[in-house]
């Protein structure tokens, strides 16, 4: 039964992130073929190859754009050029800079490279000039012109003795300079467009170039001279020479003699040999796509065309930039892929858990192109099928399987296999006149499925029980549709199949939902009270209701009897594009366009958590089947993994309220055994500044409690007497706490120099902030000395008399009203004795009085209400007397009152003294305060 019990989720938190780290550019790898560089607006990230994972960032300060890098072949310096025209020496182990300079150029740098020793940098700029510098030594050797526009390429010869630079502008020729002279050599023309690649051989003789015009040119290096023009019909982005000595027949390779591989716009890499212009291979791709019309097909061409080609010597591979900034590592001589990594995964439209184990996630971008990321490794798998932007896909129940829809018309169905995790094409489906922008899996079985289009209409398709990977003829497998309907009046934005595969509903942008029953698709309801076009609809795993989101903000729980609205949602400050429901039905997890994820409990209508990690409209949301995950996709082009932490939440709170319990008996115990030191600095770990306030009050409630707290405060370590330092600030503002901050001040102030004392954190500002309230304190105490002094002045002037007035007779009660007698009576003999020595005590009190005239304070506290006590304790007292006397009470009457006029003025005398040192006390903190500021 404990197990059955539902569990409301109260917090989601980050797990893992796919993200952007590559949008196009130059691309190098390190020398141990471990990290590869690439740049990311302003940022170079660095991605183990290992992993697939960014290792580190080196971002910009200024936020500007790097315009290119590069990283000695040693492997220990990294420079990069924004668009602020600064150099940038990197420590990139380490993510520091080490020095930065002007790079002289007039316009931004748009080339750089590295000699072969490590110690010149050639940076070619938009102002068609080459600068080379001594890195090492950090100044400018060569200055170079004659470059006709911008200098896009530029390479060292690999051989050091040579000291020669080649360099390619928008001119479309190669110049060779001389470094020893500063001389253009030789200028090596051929090419008719942008040259966009160099490659040099092993005995450095000869020198191998490809350009936007089709064509590879094979120039000797001693001739200076072309010696062979390969036509190959496509525009080459990046030529490698195939390294020497290796069996590469695999890919064509069965003579001797210079060959090179070539990637192009076609978006395959392909296989030349130089002597006979001839090529050996073509690469093949799996699961190519298949365009419907020629304008289909140069569009597909475009975004699967290769960009950059980069070799790795070391461990036989080759890296392969698309033109979709996607990363493949392709093994030699087989050329099949052996890593894939996402660069930049533009908009994320939708995303699903994928693997019976959901160990995989489908991902579906601004792209034709599918991807399949493996969660544990980050890795990739790049799925080719549809020919346009693919708009939603949708898993089935068993999690192998899963279909796709797209601008294309078409509706594709896909198979992983469980034991390697690839995916293959199984089927496909046409139909729709227009783009289908949404799908939905059957829940029990996987024999149908059902897409809606902006068409209007709905089609339910059904799937064979045993579909091949591919027909006979190598063709994929065609399925029909059952039923078509025209469900509404605008574009199909949503469906949702029922748990028990009995019912289909349909949101639309005609700001309906509709239920429809799926053995004949004929209509059972419509939900109307939405303001704005539905986004999202979703059936309950164990309540008769549905759940949609729109683009009013709102989300509403709809009951399937009677079409009614049960709960509406509202917390969204723009559309809700997605919603999910958890927690076994019981609560619902929202997303918006404002980058939001919201968490609401359904029972209470309230808005649990808002999470937020994603900057722009979230497409995408999943939830796992162990429902412990949620997976997000949104237009920022992230992926973010969320994982419930609930529990972890709830047990790290319990943990922390049992420490807390030990700890505050630990305290306790402590105080009881009169260790003040270490149950302070407990108290100070806590972060508690009302227990340490207690212990404080602890610790001067103690006889000689003043000089213990100064030998307790004295001990603390720096942090804890800073700690104790902010305590003080909140506890000042407190009348009622001020005296225990002002002791802890004093203790610090006696024995800490000024110099240490401002070197405490924050202490200037605590400092200025003990003033205001410490001057009122001030000012409050100057009022109440002029009070007591005023009472005492009144007191010296006055005598208590009283006439007696008979006692009561054994148990008669005298009812009638005794004859008053006045209580005081004004002593003139006293009063003319006493004049002459109080009016000097009274100059010198209005002369006090006047120094605080005009301040402001606030009121009372328990020092004003001790005085008070005092007061109302001797004046019963007196009156006690004077009734006793007046009744006629034995004893000697004249003698008490005489002793009670001799010993309240004492305690007058003695309670003003005690103010007027706490009054000094307080303006001596004030004026050293004052004094610790000031220097």
């Amino acid at each position: 039964m404990a197990s059955s019990a539902v569990h409301f989720k109260s917090n989601y938190a980050v797990s893992s992130k796919i993200e952007p780290f590559y949008k196009g550019g130059k691309l190098q790898i390190s020398k141990d073929e471990k990290y590869l560089f690439c740049t990311c607006t302003s940022r170079v990230n660095i991605v183990e190859i290992g992993t697939g994972k960014v290792f580190s960032s080196i971002e910009q300060e200024d936020q500007e754009d790097i315009t290119c890098f590069a990283v000695s072949p040693d492997d220990e310096i990294l420079v990069t050029a924004s668009r602020a025209l600064l150099l940038k020496h990197w420590n990139w182990k380490q993510s520091t800079c080490v020095r930065s300079w002007r790079a002289i150029h007039m316009t931004p740098v748009s080339s750089m490279t590295f000699d072969p020793t490590s110690t010149l940098l050639a940076t070619g700029g938009s102002d068609s000039t080459i600068k080379i510098w001594d890195v090492l030594k950090q100044y400018c050797t060569h200055n170079l012109k004659g470059s006709s526009g911008v200098v896009h390429l530029v390479e060292f010869h690999p051989d050091p003795e040579r000291l020669q630079l080649f360099s390619s502008s928008a001119d479309c020729a190669i110049r060779v300079w001389d470094l020893r002279s500063s001389q253009c050599v030789c200028v090596l023309e051929s090419h008719f467009s942008t040259v966009t690649s160099l490659a040099f051989s092993h005995d450095g003789n000869t020198l191998l170039s490809s350009g936007r015009d089709q064509i590879c040119t094979v120039w000797d290096l001693k001739s200076s001279k072309a010696v062979r023009t390969v036509a190959v019909y496509e525009t080459v982005e990046a030529v490698v020479l195939v390294p020497e000595g290796g069996d590469f027949q695999q890919i064509g390779v069965t003579s001797k003699g210079l060959h090179f591989i070539t990637a192009g716009s076609k978006g395959v890499l392909r296989v030349w040999e130089a002597s006979t212009s001839r090529c050996v291979f073509t690469q093949a791709l799996s699961d190519p796509p298949a365009p419907q019309n020629k304008m289909g097909a140069e569009k597909e061409a475009e975004q699967l065309g290769l960009t950059y080609t980069l070799p790795l010597v070391n461990s036989a591979r080759l890296a392969i930039v698309t033109a979709e900034h996607n990363i493949l590592l392709y093994e030699l001589p087989s050329l099949s892929v052996q890593q894939q990594f996402v660069g930049y995964n533009d908009e994320v439209l939708d995303v699903k858990f994928l693997g019976r184990t959901d160990s995989h996630i489908v991902v579906a971008t601004n792209s034709p192109l599918l991807k399949v990321f493996e969660l544990s490794t980050c890795s990739c798998q790049i799925l080719y099928g549809h020919t346009d932007t693919v708009l939603a896909v949708d898993v089935f129940r068993k999690g192998h399987m899963f279909v796709s829809c797209a601008k294309d018309k078409m509706v594709l169905v896909w198979r992983m296999n469980p034991e390697t995790g690839a995916v293959s094409c199984m089927a496909q489906g046409s139909g729709h006149a227009n783009p289908v922008g949404s799908i939905a899996c059957s829940r029990l079985k996987a024999n149908f499925l059902v897409s809606g289009s902006q068409d209007c209409t709905i089609k339910v398709w059904e799937l064979p029980e045993n579909l091949p990977a591919r027909g006979p003829d190598g063709k994929l497998e065609q399925f029909t549709a059952r039923f078509t309907e025209r469900a509404h009046d605008k574009d199909i934005n949503s469906l949702a199949v029922s748990p028990n595969d009995k019912l289909l509903a349909s949101g639309s942008q005609d700001r309906t939902a509709k239920l429809w029953l799926l053995a004949d698709l004929s209509l059972l309801g419509v939900f109307r009270g939405h303001r704005r076009s539905i986004w999202c609809v979703q059936f309950s795993p164990m309540d008769q209701v549905l759940a949609t989101s729109s683009a009013d903000g709102t989300v509403k729980v709809w009951g399937l009897k009677d079409f009614s609205c049960l709960k509406t949602f509202e917390g969204h400050d723009t559309s809700v594009l997605k919603v999910i429901f958890v927690s076994r039905g019981t609560q619902l997890l929202t997303s918006g366009s404002d980058g939001l994820l919201k968490l609401w409990t359904i029972k209470t209508n309230e808005c649990v958590k808002t999470l937020d990690a994603h900057q722009d409209k979230v497409w995408g949301l999943h939830a796992n089947a162990k429902d412990n995950m949620v997976v997000t996709g949104s237009a920022d082009s992230n992926i973010i993994l969320w994982e419930d932490i609930t529990e972890k939440e709830l047990l790290e709170e319990q943990v922390k309220q049992e420490d807390q319990i030990l700890k505050q008996q630990e305290l306790s115990n402590l105080l009881h055994e009169g260790k003040y030191l270490k149950a302070l600095g407990l108290a100070i770990s806590l972060d508690q500044p009302h227990t340490v306030l207690r212990v404080i009050k602890e610790i001067r409630q103690g006889e000689s409690g003043d000089c213990k707290l100064e030998e307790t405060i004295v001990r603390l370590r720096q942090d804890q007497k800073e700690s104790v330092l902010r305590y003080c600030v909140v506890w000042n503002t407190n009348a009622r706490s001020c005296l225990d901050a002002h002791a802890v001040i004093q203790a610090l102030l006696r024995h800490e120099s000024p110099e240490d004392l401002i070197k405490y954190q924050g202490a200037r500002g605590l400092l200025e902030g003990l003033l205001p309230y410490t001057e009122r304190h001030v000012q409050r105490i100057d009022r109440l000395l002029q009070t007591s002094m005023f009472l005492d002045y009144l007191w010296q002037k006055m005598r208590v008399t009283g006439k007696s007035s008979g006692g009561l007779d054994g148990d008669k009660m005298e009812t009638a009203p005794p004859q008053t007698e006045p209580l005081f009576f004004v002593d003139q003999q006293a009063d003319q004795s006493m004049k002459g020595g109080e009016e000097g005590d009274l100059e010198d009190q209005e002369e006090d009085d006047e120094e605080d005239k005009g301040e402001e304070g606030i009121e009372g506290d328990s020092v004003e209400g001790g005085s008070s006590d005092e007061k109302d304790g001797a004046a019963h007292k007196t009156n006690a007397q004077q009734t006793k006397s007046r009744d006629g009470s034995p004893g000697s009457s004249s003698s008490s009152e005489e002793s009670e006029e001799e010993e309240v003025p004492n305690r007058r005398a003695t309670s003003s003294r005690e103010r007027r040192t706490s009054k000094m006390g307080q303006r001596v903190t004030t004026l050293r305060v004052t004094q610790v500021l000031a220097r």
